[in-house]
């Protein structure tokens, strides 16, 4: 499943595959519909990410309140509380699990990436 919303994939794998009431999305980075990172600035690639999952979500018929795990990789732990800040705003209902790990490199060097699991039967 693609979502015409999202940039296109960076490679041979869709945006998400929904399994029986399941949805796993792949990994989504600050790129633009142009498939150009938006900023440098953290908070900024931060909304564009979540953004781009809440497109991903859609074209599945989900939303935020279905996402039941979010795993989110950065390259900096001292960039966390801004990302943990804009995060929280798309997150104001159920909250989903979460885990947070620093890598050593994104794709097209970014500082967050974001994957979320997600269920239509909540």
């Amino acid at each position: 499943m693609n979502a015409k919303k999202a940039p296109e994939a960076l490679g041979p794998y869709s945006h998400g595959v929904k399994v029986g009431n399941m949805f796993y999305s792949s990994g989504q980075i600050p790129l633009n519909l142009e498939g150009e990172v938006v900023s440098e600035e953290v908070q900024a690639q931060t909304k564009q990410v979540m953004d781009n999952v809440g497109h991903v979500l859609e074209a599945a018929g989900l939303g935020y309140d279905n996402v039941v795990k979010a795993t989110i990789f950065i390259s900096d732990m001292n960039d966390f509380p801004q990302i943990n800040e804009v995060y929280g705003r798309y997150f104001t209902g159920k909250l989903p699990a979460r885990s947070c790990v620093e890598v050593s490199r994104l794709p097209k060097d970014v500082k967050v990436e974001i994957e979320v699991i997600a269920s239509d039967v909540i």
